[in-house]
């Protein structure tokens, strides 16, 4: 089932739809109280629920050789020369561009800012600081229920729903960022979005290793993808996440990058008066118009 928080007639505050035979229908008092694990979104913002903490994990290997080697492409022209170079005598990536060792052995994450989430539909501007906003088309799966020391089973049984999830980039600067030691920080933080909708777990699971996905911006399908070859499986991933840590019902933790979901891979940048949209099939999709640059108000 799937379910949006939606305006209706003579309530001031958006409620509960559901998804039937095409449409959207205001949910009854029993359906709605199987969401009361959902926390409420902020006043006026039309999230399907406000995460109590998010994190964003790192579990594609393609994604990070190719995001590094689009890095490289982008912002290292000379280095590129010599990486491309290798690569191609020996038809292996280049080393640096692989993951961490410690991504091989365990899921690893980083903490994003839940409370900067904002709609599918909402106008986004690249902030000042950055030349070089990126998109990033992930999975993202809400907990339902608490953990801690869960097995993988446990886990599983845990995941509420699922949402799309775009974790803004500014690519020019995350490098120096994280060259401190500390994670992304404004390079991260400033965007978040999610799809409007929310889908029950139980409708995702059985397929949940063979999403198709794809990214699109004005209309034209700029690379297709699919959750398949995670590093560490969502039981797993969970799992660890709850190792000696209480996780609770409504904290958002998502897959990172599917393989060519950003333009870091693909190759296309936004421009003002762009449209990106972000799809998951059978799960949902993020959409934003690109406005031009402008100075932001205080």
């Amino acid at each position: 089932m799937r379910w949006r928080r939606m305006a209706s007639m003579g309530l001031a505050e958006p409620v509960w739809h559901v998804e039937e035979a095409g449409g959207w229908r205001v949910a009854t008092a029993e359906e709605c109280a199987t969401r009361a694990w959902l926390p409420e979104p902020m006043p006026g913002v039309a999230l399907p629920f406000q995460p109590r903490s998010f994190r964003d994990c790192s579990l594609y290997e393609r994604h990070w050789v190719q995001a590094s080697r689009g890095y490289v492409r982008r912002f290292m022209p000379l280095a590129g020369a010599f990486t491309g170079a290798f690569e191609r005598l020996t038809g292996r990536a280049f080393p640096a561009f692989r993951p961490h060792p410690l991504a091989l052995r365990q899921p690893v994450y980083y903490f994003g800012n839940h409370l900067s989430f904002v709609p599918s539909g909402t106008p986004v501007r690249a902030p000042r600081f950055t030349q070089a906003l990126d998109y990033e088309l992930e999975l993202g799966a809400v907990l339902r229920k608490p953990l801690h020391n869960a097995t993988p089973e446990e886990a599983l049984d845990a995941i509420g729903g699922f949402v799309v999830v775009n974790d803004w980039s500014a690519r020019d600067i995350q490098r120096a960022e994280m060259g401190t030691g500390l994670g992304p920080q404004k390079c991260k933080h400033f965007c978040s979005s999610m799809s409007d909708a929310i889908v029950d777990a139980a409708d995702v699971m059985p397929r949940i290793g063979r999403l198709s996905a794809r990214v699109e911006v004005n209309g034209q399908v700029v690379a297709e993808t699919s959750t398949a070859d995670m590093l560490h499986d969502w039981g797993r991933t969970l799992s660890h996440l709850s190792m000696d840590e209480p996780l609770w019902p409504g904290e958002l933790i998502a897959t990172g990058t599917l393989p060519s979901g950003c333009a870091m891979e693909n190759g296309r940048w936004l421009q003002p008066g762009d449209t990106l949209r972000l799809v998951i099939d059978g799960v949902g999709e993020v959409v934003h118009p690109i406005l031009p640059r402008g100075v932001a108000t205080p």
